[in-house]
């Protein structure tokens, strides 16, 4: 589907969606309560800059499906510790490297795993009719629960989970051998919301009628002949051509940038850590220098996705194909391991690092609520019997008890504050 012509649209199909997803349950169907393991530091040390020298993976390879994963050894406690030591980046481009302890794995309930047949599927990330909404109103946008999606400077997506945390896919970050060459002055983009000048006064991004700063007309003799391709045009329609130029202009979607304070990737996403697990740990952490005023998601675990009503997964993200858009489409869950959610959600790449999030009640409140329960990594080749033959998807890595009680640490930087999800 193409752009939406009628702001009535969209609220008419999220009301349609959220009435079936509440007659589909009961009322008591909420948010299940978790007592999640703690992660704790145990040593940080600093290790040597990185290269930066990575180059971005449109689509990702050699994942280990469901049934390949059923073959390999439950990771011990040791391993599991390796896997969740962690790598943080900061801004200035030094590394540290931390590990850490895992506790109360043990009171933790095991999530279920399903498992289904597979279904032979030629490669493509829009499968049949394209499901995709691009919500070109910033009524909308900027707006939650599409306020809380971000943009990454390397192409990709992100969610904001604090105030000033974004959660979004490591291989965004980071191909498993070394950082990204964009990620050393890493930005994350926010929606702005739609100008008020024009009308007096000192409305957002305004200054008061009538007024320009020193230097802004310069600034805008430069932008014309950029607009222009340096080319001079006379006649009297000249100025009227660069201000309709400049007003086209404005009404794009647009972003404000913020630099990014230190990034946090899992050591069990780096390459020759994971033994075949690392598609599990394709999430990333991102603080920001200065927290935008925008509302963010909160995180949640469920034990299945299949379960819930229609089974069903929404996102939003920056798709490639639809630039400075945002791109919005939900869809049902084909299949689940413990660690990866499986779905054709029609996407394209930029949308990766997407939070996916579903929505159920809260505990005793008639109120229902949003919670982040996976985060979008991309179209895959997945490796679904362990025989080495692929099959293609669209893969989420879903948030399980251990991995909110990382990403939990991440953000708090406080362990008890982590124990109840």
């Amino acid at each position: 589907m193409g752009l939406i012509p009628l702001c009535i649209v969209l609220p008419v199909l999220l009301a349609v969606a959220a009435a079936a997803e509440e007659n589909a349950v009961s009322d008591e169907y909420t948010w299940p309560q978790w007592t999640v393991p703690l992660v704790r530091k145990r040593r940080t040390v600093y290790i040597s800059s990185p290269g930066f020298s990575a180059h971005s993976q449109l689509e990702l390879s050699g994942t280990c499906g469901i049934e390949c994963q059923r073959r390999l050894p439950t990771p011990s406690l040791d391993d599991l510790e390796q896997l969740l030591s962690y790598e943080t980046v900061y801004e200035n481009g030094t590394r540290t490297y931390t590990t850490v302890s895992v506790q109360g794995l043990n009171e933790v309930t095991a999530q279920s795993t399903n498992s289904s047949s597979a279904h032979s599927r030629r490669k493509r990330e829009v499968y049949g009719t394209d499901t995709r909404f691009t919500i070109s109103d910033k009524q909308f946008s900027t707006k939650y629960p599409f306020s809380t999606t971000v943009k990454i400077s390397t192409g990709c997506s992100g969610v904001l989970v604090s105030p000033k945390h974004v959660l979004t896919a490591a291989h965004c970050i980071h191909d498993g051998n070394d950082y990204l060459n964009g990620a050393q002055k890493l930005r994350v983009g926010i929606l702005k919301e739609k100008s008020r000048r024009g009308k007096g006064g000192k409305g957002k991004g305004g200054r008061g009628k009538g007024k320009r700063r020193k230097g802004d007309k310069g600034k805008e003799e430069v932008q014309e002949k950029e607009e222009n391709d340096g080319k001079e045009h006379k006649g009297k329609g000249k100025g009227r051509k660069s201000r309709s130029r400049r007003s086209a202009d404005s009404e794009k979607p647009s972003f404000r940038w913020t630099r990014v304070k230190q990034t946090q990737i899992p050591k069990g996403w780096f390459k020759g850590v994971s033994d075949g697990l690392a598609a599990d740990f394709d999430y990333a952490v991102l603080e920001l220098k200065k927290a935008p005023k925008v509302k963010h998601m909160d995180l949640g675990v469920i034990p299945s996705v299949k379960k819930l009503p229609a089974g069903r997964i929404h996102f939003s993200g920056f798709d490639d194909d639809r630039p400075g858009n945002l791109v919005y489409r939900f869809c049902s869950v084909s299949d689940e391991s413990n660690d990866l959610l499986y779905q054709y959600c029609d996407a394209k790449p930029g949308s990766s690092g997407s939070g996916v999030y579903v929505r159920l009640k809260e505990p005793g409140k008639k109120k229902w609520k949003r919670k982040i329960i996976g985060i979008f990594s991309g179209h895959q080749w997945v490796d679904v019997n362990g025989d080495g033959m692929q099959q293609d998807y669209n893969v989420a890595v879903r948030i399980t008890p251990i991995k909110y009680a990382q990403i939990c640490y991440w953000v708090h930087g406080d362990s008890s504050e982590c124990q109840q999800a």
